[in-house]
């Protein structure tokens, strides 16, 4: 029954025009890939439950069956090198920024809406989504792109003090289909423009949507030594460049934690 409710999207041309439902799986990005060599561009992989859901730093996602969004889109972006491959990163975020930005219209503070480096979805001091690109590589190019996005739409419990979902948000349930709709047909406009190279464009909207942007705050380094900084860019290839008491730091993935309080971290 619930297959029923994730039809292709009327607004786009190549995201979602085939939409394979998995009542039950262990990782949409793991099925993804195994069926990548067969599946056109655009492909959607979705399920209900997903036993083994992965995130960033090799963390689990935490999703209550039948309450989120957990989904793989492949993609094929042969026209962007390696290299740049975190543009590809920004497109994806971006696009789920601008889906969930219409839900929370007219009901709460919309600025308290971001992206945390490098691929979180924010409310103000909560996770809400995350989303894992992992890359097959082609000598210097990115032969396919299986993109995990998984967000909370209707849950309402987490085992994380620092989780929260839309309805938490907005006080209300949302239809999944409908939020699905949105993400893809923003994400085929956000693609679309990777694919026109409009990366000047892309990355400004990055940084103008970024977590504690300019705002001094908390963090540690991979080293555990705690400091003070501030977000003042992204690089090219991903890096976050910060200014702290002791001048520039530039942190790969991976070597900073965000303290969102004395006793919690990101996650």
């Amino acid at each position: 029954m619930q297959e029923n409710l994730y039809k292709i999207p009327s607004n786009t041309q190549i995201i979602g025009k085939k939409i394979i439902y998995l009542p039950t799986c262990h990782s949409t990005n793991d099925i993804a890939t195994e069926l990548a060599p067969q599946l056109e561009e655009g492909a959607v992989i979705i399920t209900s439950h997903q036993t083994r859901g992965r995130g960033q730093r090799g963390n689990s996602w935490e999703a209550q069956e039948g309450a989120n969004l957990t989904f793989s889109v492949l993609l094929k972006p042969y026209f962007l090198p390696a290299y740049q491959q975190f543009y590809l990163n920004i497109a994806v975020t971006l696009a789920i920024t601008d889906a969930i930005l219409p839900f929370l219209l007219g009901k709460v503070e919309a600025q308290g809406l971001k992206i945390k480096w490098s691929n979180d979805i924010y409310y103000e001091d909560s996770k809400i989504g995350g989303v894992l690109i992992e890359n097959t590589l082609e000598g210097s190019s990115i032969k396919y792109a299986v993109v995990g996005i998984g967000l909370n739409i209707n849950q309402i419990h987490f085992s994380y003090p620092q989780a929260s979902s839309l309805s938490m948000i907005i006080k209300d349930k949302l239809v999944l289909a409908e939020v699905l709709d949105h993400i893809l047909g923003k994400l085929e406009r956000r693609y679309l423009l990777l694919k026109e190279q409009a990366h000047s464009l892309l990355k400004q909207d990055y940084i103008n949507m970024l977590y504690r942007y300019q705002q001094e705050h908390l963090y540690q380094d991979n080293k555990g030594q705690l400091f003070y900084g501030q977000i003042t860019d992204i690089e090219d290839n991903g890096k976050l460049v910060m200014q702290t008491h002791e001048g520039k730091r530039i942190f790969d993935f991976k070597e900073v934690i965000f303290m969102i309080s004395r006793r919690q971290k990101d996650f």
